[in-house]
C-alpha cells in the first residue's frame, strides 16, 4: 500500500527494509488488535453521532471491523513487517473490505492516543482477569488454613526459631498479602479506566468530536482532562507494574518458604509428584521447581518496571517513539504473574502436604516457648526485663546441661524463682503457648478462627 510506505507526500522514498522492520511493532502488538477493533467501532459511531460522517458510513465502517475480528478469531488474518502496527494493519484490510470509505475511520484521530486507548482496554481487562486469579489464590489459602487450625509449626525471626504458630496463622499472613494485592489493582485500575481517545496526535481536534460519548461506549469512567498529558502518560502502567512486583515480591516470599520447608533439614512439607520434578541423574532427588521458577521470574517483572521508569523519565511532551518500548515489558509481565499465581494456587491446592507429625516435632524440641516463661513471671509481679534476664539464665544452663526448659524439674524452676509452680509446665506446652497469644491478631487458635471468617468476608467484596 504506497500510502503506508511513503507516508504523506512529504516522503519521496519508502523505508530501507532493515528499517522498516527495526520500526515495526506489528509482531508484538497483533496482541492488541481485538482492543484495537473495539475501540475503532466506538470511533466510528462517534463520528457519525457528530454528522462528521453519516450514520450509513459509520454502520459499514464498524462491520468491517467486525469482520476483520471474525478473520483473527479464524486465525485468517496474518499482517506482515509492511503493516508496521496493528493500527495501521487494520486500516489496510478495512480499506480491502469496504473501499476508500476505510480511510475516513482515522478523521480526528491519532495513532498516538488510538494505542493509547487500545493499552488501556487492554490493562483493564488483565487487571480484572488477575484480581479473579487473586480471589482463586486466597481461597485455597484459607481453604488449607482451615484444615490447620490447631496444627503448630516453628515461628522465625532472622530464620532462627523465635515462637511457635498456628499454621493457619501463617497462611493467613499470605492471604493478607493477597488481599492487599487485590485492593492495590483495583485502585491501579481506576486511573487505566481513562479515555485518552479524542487527544489527537497531542493537541486535540478542530473536529466537532464528542470524546464522552466514546468513553461511555468503552465503559471508561471519565477522559482526560489535557490532551498533551492524554497521548504521553504511562503512570497507569507504571503502577500496574509496581502492583504486579508486589504480588511476586508475595509469591516469591512464599516461595521461598516452601522450598525451605520441602528440604530435608526441615521436612515441614512433602511435594506430591503431580507439581515436582526429579533429577536426571540422582534418582532419590524431588526438585521444588514450581517455587523456584516463581521466585526466578519474580525478576522479570521487576525489570519490567526498571525499564519503563528508566523510559519515562526523560521524555518530552508529547508522544515519542520510545513509548513503542513500553508493550513488550507490559504484556511479558501480565503473562508472568499470571502463570505464577495459577502455578501457585495449584501447589497449594495439590501440590503440597503438611507432615503435622514432623511440624509437631519440631515445635517440641527448642527453645521457643522462653518468652512464655518471662510472661508467666511477670503475670506473678516479676518485673518483665528482670524476668527476662533470669529466663536467659536458665536457657543457658539449660543449654549446656543438654536440656529443654520441659525437662527441668519443679525444684530447678523455683530455685530460679520462687514463683514457680506446678503449673509452669502446662503454661510452656507448645499447645498453650499459642492458645493463650490470644491478642487481636494473634495467632491463638481463637483470634484464628474468627480472623478466618474476617476473612471469608473479605472474599465476597467487589
Amino acid at each position: 500500500m504506497k500510502e503506508q510506505q511513503t507516508w504523506s507526500q512529504r516522503f519521496e522514498s519508502a523505508l530501507h527494509p532493515a528499517i522498516a522492520r527495526f520500526n515495526a511493532s506489528i509482531n508484538f502488538d497483533i496482541l492488541l488488535i481485538e482492543y484495537d477493533l473495539t475501540g475503532s467501532q466506538a470511533h466510528a459511531k462517534m463520528l457519525a453521532h457528530t454528522g462528521i460522517i453519516s450514520q450509513e458510513e459509520g454502520e459499514q465502517l464498524v462491520t468491517g471491523l467486525e469482520q476483520i475480528r471474525q478473520e483473527y478469531r479464524q486465525d485468517k488474518f496474518h499482517p506482515g513487517v509492511e503493516a508496521e502496527d496493528v493500527h495501521f494493519a487494520v486500516e489496510r484490510r478495512l480499506v480491502e473490505i469496504v473501499g476508500d470509505l476505510g480511510k475516513k475511520l482515522h478523521t480526528a484521530r491519532s495513532r498516538n492516543d488510538q494505542v493509547g486507548t487500545d493499552t488501556r482496554l487492554y490493562l483493564r481487562d488483565q487487571i480484572q482477569q488477575i484480581r479473579n486469579q487473586l480471589r482463586d489464590f486466597q481461597q485455597v489459602l484459607l481453604d488449607t488454613a482451615e484444615k490447620h487450625v490447631e496444627t503448630l509449626i516453628p515461628g522465625y525471626t532472622h530464620l532462627q526459631r523465635a515462637q511457635p504458630l498456628s499454621l493457619a496463622h501463617h497462611l493467613l499472613a499470605y492471604f493478607h498479602m493477597a488481599q492487599r494485592d487485590w485492593e492495590r489493582l483495583g485502585d491501579v485500575s481506576r486511573r487505566v479506566n481513562i479515555s485518552p481517545l479524542g487527544c489527537g496526535a497531542l493537541a486535540g481536534t478542530t473536529f466537532p468530536i464528542d470524546r464522552h460519548y466514546t468513553a461511555k461506549l468503552l465503559n471508561f469512567e471519565g477522559v482526560y482532562a489535557n490532551s498533551l498529558d492524554g497521548v504521553s502518560d504511562r503512570d497507569f502502567a507504571i503502577e500496574f507494574l509496581c502492583a504486579t512486583s508486589l504480588i511476586m515480591v508475595h509469591l516469591s516470599r512464599l516461595s521461598e518458604e516452601v522450598i525451605l520447608w520441602a528440604s530435608e533439614e526441615f521436612g515441614f512439607v512433602t511435594l506430591k509428584d503431580s507439581c515436582a520434578t526429579g533429577s536426571s541423574i540422582m534418582p532419590q532427588k524431588k526438585n521444588p521447581d514450581v517455587p523456584e521458577l516463581v521466585r526466578g521470574k519474580t525478576g522479570r517483572v521487576f525489570g519490567h518496571l526498571q525499564a519503563m521508569l528508566v523510559m519515562m523519565k526523560g521524555l518530552p511532551l508529547a508522544y515519542n517513539k520510545d513509548l513503542q518500548e513500553d508493550k513488550e515489558g507490559l504484556f511479558d509481565s501480565v503473562n508472568t504473574v499470571k502463570a505464577c499465581l495459577e502455578a501457585m494456587t495449584i501447589l497449594l491446592q495439590e501440590g503440597l502436604e503438611f507432615q503435622t507429625q514432623r511440624l509437631q516435632e519440631a515445635v517440641t524440641q527448642d527453645f521457643s516457648n522462653a518468652t512464655d516463661v518471662a510472661d508467666y513471671l511477670a503475670a506473678r509481679g516479676v518485673p518483665f526485663r528482670e524476668a527476662y534476664n533470669l529466663v536467659g539464665k536458665v536457657v543457658k544452663t539449660s543449654i549446656a546441661a543438654g536440656k529443654l526448659l520441659k525437662d527441668l524439674s519443679l525444684k530447678e524452676w523455683q530455685q530460679l524463682h520462687p514463683a514457680f509452680a506446678e503449673d509452669i509446665y502446662e503454661a510452656i506446652s507448645p499447645r498453650q503457648v499459642v492458645a493463650a497469644r490470644n491478642s487481636y491478631g494473634g495467632t491463638g487458635f481463637a483470634q484464628v478462627k474468627q480472623a478466618l471468617l474476617s476473612a471469608r468476608a473479605q472474599m465476597t467484596t467487589k
